[in-house]
């Protein structure tokens, strides 16, 4: 099996390669990973402070280890964060957070590059967040017993740890000094594979998105667009998605305001949805504050504003559920909103308990879709009674943060 892991990583490094003179994606991750050892060992270069290294595969794992990041600076403030992506979709939007001392690319998982990565670090902690498991990093940080933690992490039964030919992949979990799991189902199947360092903590994310609407921002455009009307939020969404929502936003555009953010901000995605909304829509970065109330469907072509944009929303439709996955629901849910999305949520949690709590609606299709949004806007009892209850289960779900900042906090005394 670990035959199969060297060639998956070999494999994948040289599709990168092919890939990258065509694809804008492959081409920024071959390139923030050039020269990265040299790169590393000039930031640290004098630096006498001890480090703590947070890694996250993408955006979405930032904004979930973001609280443990913020609460560590506070804890610890004397300590050097180093921050590591694997994608560019979260190194690209983030490699100027203030947060972090040093933000990097991580290097490709092999014995060579995992050995000099620790070696130039040297981390008194690494803390992996929720689905990042690299066999040569881990093997290092045991070997040189650097204390190591997965937080906000979920697994599923169908992942290769739980199958019977995956005693490797089982390996690699046993590594970690501690995962932190987001719910009970999670700490069963590693109890099942020995696995017994594990506890549950819950998921950073409701920290994250409390911290969030305690602090949104306030955007004099969007008040502008709004003028007190109804607001549908439409956030990371994706051509599949557009499709489900046309007929929606054709039957209510007269009487309610549409806010669409498309998950890829790229031309070919904004022109699409401009098609759809037609001469009622206006792209963000083309509208006046003076002008911008006679539209009907604002579009975003940026990032970064979707968890302030909800705070303005009645509604909101999360995008990715057609496709690969859902996307964020909690930066909607913290407020209240009544949710929509696809079929496609079961491995979410969160998503899975904003339905069983009749707060939030999957759909299939269209008409799914128009008959799940008219009962919820013809009954404003039923709305408000959504908001409530949202709001109270995110409340509920927060403190992860809290838990695994008390286990660091033991980590670094008794390593001390």
């Amino acid at each position: 099996m670990k035959l199969l892991y060297d060639i998956g990583l070999k494999a994948y490094e040289a599709a990168l390669a092919l890939a990258a003179p065509y694809n804008g994606k492959a081409k920024l991750m071959q390139q923030g990973r050039e020269q990265q050892f040299e790169r590393l060992q000039q930031a640290l270069q004098g630096n006498r402070s001890p480090v703590v290294w947070f890694h996250c595969a993408s955006l979405g794992e930032f904004e979930q280890g973001r609280p443990v990041i913020e609460a560590f600076r506070e804890a610890f403030p004397r300590y050097k964060i180093l921050l590591t992506f694997f994608s560019p979709s979260g190194y690209e939007v983030r490699k100027n957070y203030s947060g972090a001392d040093y933000i990097l690319y991580l290097p490709f998982d092999s014995e060579e590059n995992a050995s000099r990565f620790i070696q130039l670090v040297q981390p008194k902690l690494a803390v992996f967040v929720k689905y990042e498991f690299w066999h040569y990093y881990l093997q290092q940080l045991q070997q040189q017993q650097i204390p190591v933690i997965s937080i906000s992490a979920i697994f599923r039964k169908e992942q290769l740890f739980f199958k019977p030919y995956g005693q490797f992949y089982r390996n690699i979990l046993k590594r970690f000094t501690h995962i932190y799991t987001q719910n009970n189902q999670s700490l069963e199947l590693l109890r099942r594979i020995n696995v017994p360092h594990a506890s549950v903590a819950g998921d950073t994310r409701f920290d994250r998105v409390l911290q969030t609407a305690a602090s949104v921002k306030i955007l004099p455009l969007v008040e502008a667009f709004v003028q007190q009307q109804q607001v549908f939020v439409v956030g990371s969404s994706w051509p599949a998605d557009i499709e489900v929502l046309k007929p929606l936003i054709s039957q209510y555009r007269s009487s309610i305001k549409f806010i669409i953010a498309p998950h890829e901000v790229n031309e070919g995605s904004i022109s699409e949805v401009m098609q759809l909304a037609g001469e009622g829509a206006v792209r963000f970065s083309q509208a006046t504050e003076a002008e911008v109330g006679r539209y009907q469907v604002l579009v975003i072509d940026n990032v970064g504003m979707l968890a302030s944009l909800y705070s303005y929303g009645t509604y909101a439709y999360i995008g990715g559920a057609f496709g690969k996955g859902l996307h964020n629901t909690l930066e909607a849910a913290v407020f209240g909103l009544p949710l929509f999305f696809g079929p496609r949520y079961d491995k979410f949690q969160e998503a899975r308990d904003l339905v069983e709590l009749d707060c939030a609606f999957p759909v299939k299709n269209s008409l799914g879709l128009l008959q799940a949004f008219g009962k919820v806007h013809n009954t404003p009892e039923f709305r408000q009674r959504i908001t409530e209850n949202e709001k109270r289960y995110v409340k509920q779900q927060a403190g992860a943060t809290t838990r695994i900042m008390e286990d660091i906090k033991r980590l670094l005394t008794e390593k001390a």
